[in-house]
């Protein structure tokens, strides 16, 4: 189930029922607040904020003034989305760096909420971001909390300090002392500290994060929350407020949350905003927290802006000018093929991306049937195939074809497909970088659509068509001495009239209309 989606499929049914009413009155209202009210109970988020949330919209949704460029349904969109950034944090915050490096990051949290694992994705996008960070095992408690480390920040890039092995062996205060230390020598710019978690809030946890908080003075003190423990969200963020503060919360395991209620709630209760949220299991599925983007995620408005920060950090704005030039110059292969998937699915899930697009949601069920693995099937299949195979496709007769199905564990019509698929493609792209318009399969011309450069040419070479030959040598005489033949009935003036050579109605049109309107 994608992220928020139960909560998307209510909220976004219960405001469809407004569509199509050119006035809204108090009782349409009402039921829309109720279900409204409803699907927020439903998705776990704290009474407290249900309360407010709805009161708040049914109140402004009464006393809205009348948009002339918004309908009714419409504006009550966009009151509910404007008071779902709101509670959502309002406007994004970014982390606080130091003004004297290093900035500490500390984070806390109850144990299995991954505050491990979101160290080494933290790590990472700091890295992506331009600084050097340290991270630093003073989780001394959990068993092989220490190695997990190790292992996260090795997958990271990132340098790890782990004096002590761990599993209940070192002081985890004098480790912290000793890596801001170990930071400012090496320089570090950045230090994020792992601590203890527990199975629940204790004072033996409380105390001992309290006293790193005390000998590091972190810059962030970042709230790891499980975005999957529902109401608790709220009793825990609540603990951990009193018995320590943090300056911002980090939601992991979003992903795995189709209710949404621990994101809805946690920021307007402890009045702490969200910094971050990660939303899947690879240390590159994690993103910096923005209210606005993520209301619109759940009233399927889309997430385009995200969209494309991701597209522009995944392909190299070099290559993808050299690709603009071979498809101009049809020199576009199969190894260019290749690379354009990889460099696909360096953005992601292609669900995930999909499901970013304005209206996913009423694509869920071909979305939840489609195969990402596809994609590693048709890099198979290519990569069995000869350097010569893939610059030119025709070279694969029949053996070949067996061949490359036997090298890449699929079957000869899976080959096949592929091919006439990237043919298709080849044509379509090509057509579109000279700056035409393709013919998609299925489909007629497009109205009002100027054919492509080449095609235009071809038909201004070409002479005459008329099947009397008179008639056709007289305008094939007529375009040889540069006079443009007018021709008796064109297609392409308004109102199926004919033209004058000036592009004006001729005079017999103009005859014609009178002799229209005076009927």
């Amino acid at each position: 189930m994608a992220t928020f989606g139960t909560l998307s499929d209510r909220l976004t049914q219960a405001l469809a029922n407004l569509r199509g009413k050119g006035v809204l009155t108090a009782a349409d209202i009402d039921g829309t607040v109720r279900e409204i009210r409803r699907a927020l109970l439903d998705a776990d988020v704290n009474l407290d904020v249900v309360k407010r949330f709805t009161g708040t919209v049914r109140e402004r949704a009464l006393g809205a003034t009348l948009n002339k460029a918004l309908n009714p349904a419409q504006q009550v969109v966009q009151i509910v989305n404007e008071e779902l950034i709101g509670i959502l944090g309002g406007e994004e915050r970014r982390l606080t760096f130091a003004k004297q490096p290093p900035t500490v990051i500390m984070l806390a949290g109850l144990q299995g909420a991954g505050k491990t694992t979101l160290a080494g994705k933290l790590a990472k996008w700091l890295e992506s971001e331009g600084h050097a960070p340290l991270l630093v095992a003073c989780d001394l408690q959990r068993p092989n909390a220490v190695q997990q480390l190790q292992v996260v920040g090795e997958q990271a890039g990132a340098a790890v300090y782990a004096p002590e092995p761990g599993n209940g062996v070192g002081n985890p205060v004098r480790v912290a002392k000793d890596a801001m230390r170990f930071a400012r020598d090496k320089q570090y710019d950045v230090v994020v500290i792992d601590t203890a978690g527990r199975l629940g809030v204790d004072a033996e946890l409380m105390k001992q994060a309290a006293d790193i908080r005390r000998a590091t003075d972190p810059d962030e003190v970042l709230f790891v929350l499980d975005a999957m423990i529902g109401q608790d969200a709220v009793t825990t963020a609540k603990a951990f407020q009193d018995g320590v503060d943090f300056t911002g919360v980090v939601l992991t395991k979003l992903d795995g949350d189709a209710r949404g209620g621990a994101a809805l709630s946690v920021a307007s209760v402890t009045g702490r905003p969200i910094l971050f949220a990660s939303t899947g299991e690879r240390l590159t599925d994690f993103e910096p927290f923005r209210p606005d983007r993520m209301a619109s995620r759940i009233l399927d408005l889309g997430d385009i802006l995200t969209l494309i920060e991701q597209a522009q950090q995944a392909f190299d704005e070099r290559e993808a000018v050299e690709m603009a030039q071979k498809l101009a110059t049809a020199t576009f292969t199969l190894d260019d093929f290749l690379k354009q998937m990889q460099q696909l699915r360096k953005m992601g899930s292609l669900k995930k991306m999909i499901g970013m697009l304005p209206g996913a949601r009423g694509m869920r069920e071909q979305l939840e049937n489609f195969d990402e693995r596809e994609i590693v099937r048709t890099e198979a299949i290519i990569q069995s195939m000869t350097p010569a195979e893939r610059q030119n496709p025709k070279l694969l007769n029949g053996s070949r074809r067996l061949r490359i199905a036997r090298g890449s564990g699929m079957t000869v019509t899976d080959v096949n497909q592929l091919v006439t698929r990237f043919d298709q493609a080849a044509k379509m792209m090509r057509t579109v970088a000279r700056g035409g318009v393709p013919q998609v399969p299925g489909m007629g011309p497009i109205p009002g659509v100027r054919p492509g450069a080449k095609q235009q040419g071809k038909k201004k070479q070409g002479g005459s068509r008329s099947g009397n030959p008179a008639k056709r040598a007289a305008e094939n005489a007529a375009l040889a001495e540069g006079r443009a033949a007018r021709p008796a009935a064109s297609t392409g003036a308004g109102f199926g009239l004919g033209a004058g050579g000036d592009g004006m109605p001729s005079e017999d049109d103009l005859a014609k209309m009178q002799k229209l309107l005076g009927r």
